[in-house]
């Protein structure tokens, strides 16, 4: 086998040798289908990974109560309560109810609002979020400087902040030199006495989270709460909890007036959507990769007319009609791995420059697939030119000018 397929990789290397520039231009469609795929894929795959993260570090055990229908899917990210429409509007008295519910380890009701939040160096329109003491710990914050308010500060209504990472670093000189410093937001002077580490979670990190009490006044005069969040000790126990959960709720609000989602579940449909997202995303890619194919069979037909006179010449002197197809498909293979490959390198460049910025995933999965088809094109577009410059007569192939 390796006998019979060197000479004929030999044989096309020549040729390729002979004509550089059209052989870099017919494998460039192919490089850019390939990039396409990979790049697609890349960027689908980066995104689900750094969202399912994001649920992961929360852990299976987080469980959100939602008004109405929960999240419509516009605005207000992973705790936006612009993406959350009618219901419910839940109070203290159902933190207290649900305080109840046997096996729950945290209570945290949330208040959610966009404001501008001004600091000693600068200032910016950011998250608002009033919890109390134990969402730091639900949310697995970890303290970059100073430390979190406790339940005597949420008792007390008192007015300090903790601030996400990146906000402090806007609106401070240093994020753990905001510590001690004062920020004003909706007529509101709050003291920072901490700043947490940054999460990768935008809203987060842009946040300044006070006691929900303190939203109490020019914040949130209606004293309701966007969204409450139980913390389970384990995930066997998530159902069981959610299940008491509700009825608790469902002693003073409608079916339909809220919405109890389990992490687990927001998990598995992320996941569902964006392997739907990247069947997609391939799809889209793939049709570069047949304009490529095109491209490669245009220039084989080319090459047959114009190498008619040396098939004539092969034949002539013996070779069989299948000698001269595996020559052209072999001529066909060789461009399209070509351009595979040169789409390949540079889509892993383009992956590590990307990744200072955006946390796109080159998989091996994605390599194979983009390696396979490019191939599987290469032979396909390649059969139509080597079938007609198999079937020439070498007589007339001779005869040629």
């Amino acid at each position: 086998m390796l006998n019979k397929l060197s000479p004929l990789l030999k044989s096309a290397l020549a040729d390729f040798r002979r004509d550089k520039v059209r052989t870099a231009l017919t494998s460039l469609g192919i490089m850019i289908g390939v990039m396409s795929v990979v790049m697609l894929i890349a960027l689908g795959l980066g995104l689900k990974n750094y969202i399912s993260g994001q649920f992961e570090n929360l852990g299976a055990n987080l469980v959100m109560i939602l008004p109405g229908s929960g999240f419509t899917g516009e605005g207000g990210g992973s705790f936006g309560g612009q993406g959350l429409v009618g219901g419910a509007e839940f109070d203290e008295k159902d933190i207290r109810d649900l305080r109840k519910v046997e096996g729950l380890e945290y209570v945290v009701p949330l208040v959610f609002k966009s404001g501008l939040i001004q600091g000693e160096k600068d200032e910016k329109v950011a998250s608002i979020m009033g919890v109390n003491e134990d969402y730091f710990e639900l949310m697995n914050s970890k303290i970059l400087s100073g430390v979190i308010f406790d339940k005597t500060d949420v008792s007390n209504n008192a007015k300090v902040a903790v601030l996400g990472y990146s906000l402090a670093e806007e609106i401070f000189e240093k994020a753990n030199e905001a510590v001690g410093k004062s920020v004003r937001t909706q007529g509101i002077r709050l003291k920072v006495i901490g700043v947490i580490e940054k999460t990768g979670d935008r809203e987060q990190d842009s946040a300044v989270i006070m006691p929900y009490s303190t939203t109490f006044g020019s914040i949130n005069p209606q004293k309701t709460f966007w969204s409450i969040y139980l913390g389970v000790p384990s995930e066997e126990e998530v159902e069981s909890v959610s299940s008491e959960a509700e009825k608790v709720l469902l002693k003073r609000y409608e079916e339909d007036d809220f919405a109890i989602t389990e992490q687990a579940e927001i998990l598995t449909t992320v996941n569902q959507i964006f392997g739907m997202i990247n069947l997609v995303l391939v799809a889209i890619g793939s049709i570069s990769l047949l304009v490529g194919g095109v491209g490669i069979m245009n220039i084989m037909y080319a090459t047959v007319t114009e190498r008619t006179k040396e098939i004539g010449i092969r034949r002539a002197v013996g070779a069989r009609r299948s000698d001269i197809l595996t020559q052209f498909l072999t001529e066909s293979l060789v461009l399209s791995l070509f351009g595979g490959l040169a789409g390949l390198l540079l889509s892993a460049a383009l992956v590590a420059l990307i990744r200072i910025w955006f946390p796109v995933a080159m998989n091996l999965t994605a390599v194979i697939v983009a390696f396979g088809v490019s191939s599987a094109i290469g032979i396909f577009f390649g059969v139509f030119p080597a079938k007609k410059a198999a079937a020439l007569s070498p007589i007339e192939a001779i005869r040629y000018e």
